[in-house]
């Protein structure tokens, strides 16, 4: 019987999937610093009721990165070459590649939350970084439902890469301006600096991810 109710609930949470992902999506695009500061407020709740009525901010990215494979995949665009025996593994099913991108993408909501943690001058702990990490990965999440729909137009001849740099490029725009206005109100400082933490933060961000998908062959 254990088994079966561990199962119905799975059907009922994936299920909701297909209401609470669009709603989420819908709450970040139209007012993103709301959104994170509910995702603030959602850290006091018990872990029942944590999140009711939405995604979690970790899974809405790791949601976002399968339909994006899911998307790749369905217009026929194959995954890097296996050209190291890591990346053999990587690709080798739906849930290592997901699994992969989606720690990948982490590294952009880690280094933000880490940033402003160290400039709130409180010690970097799992505590201290949660709520700004998981407040961080649902504009991660969007900026890479920006990149993905972006990447499919790259990728395919048939299609404008003119349209799909643009997308690229409007996902990052819009992450950049909303970053920049989370760093001013969490640290309260003019936005002009903030932009300059929030450009710098996302960098290093960037060369972190380098570091771990060059030496698996990724690119």
């Amino acid at each position: 019987m254990k088994l079966l109710k561990s199962f119905e609930d799975f059907i009922f949470e994936a299920a909701s999937w297909l209401i609470f992902y669009p709603l989420t999506l819908g709450r970040i695009m139209l007012h993103p610093l709301k959104a994170m500061e509910y995702s603030d407020r959602e850290q006091s709740d018990d872990n029942e009721h944590r999140y009711d009525d939405s995604l979690s901010p970790p899974l809405l990215l790791m949601v976002t990165i399968l339909l994006s494979n899911l998307i790749s995949t369905a217009v026929h665009i194959a995954p890097p070459d296996a050209t190291t025996s890591m990346l053999k593994t990587i690709t080798a099913t739906q849930q290592n590649l997901t699994l992969f991108r989606t720690l990948l993408f982490s590294l952009i909501p880690l280094i933000a939350a880490s940033s402003v943690v160290r400039r709130q001058g409180k010690k970097l702990s799992r505590q201290t970084l949660r709520a700004p990490f998981y407040a961080q990965c649902y504009l991660a999440a969007f900026c890479a439902a920006f990149v993905a729909a972006g990447d499919v137009f790259l990728r395919r001849p048939e299609l404008n890469n003119a349209i799909g740099a643009t997308i690229i490029c409007g996902g990052v725009l819009w992450f950049l301006v909303v970053q920049s206005a989370w760093f001013s109100a969490k640290l309260n400082i003019p936005r002009p600096k903030a932009a300059l933490i929030a450009v710098w933060a996302t960098l290093r961000a960037l060369v972190y991810m380098l570091l771990v998908v060059i030496p698996v062959g990724y690119i």
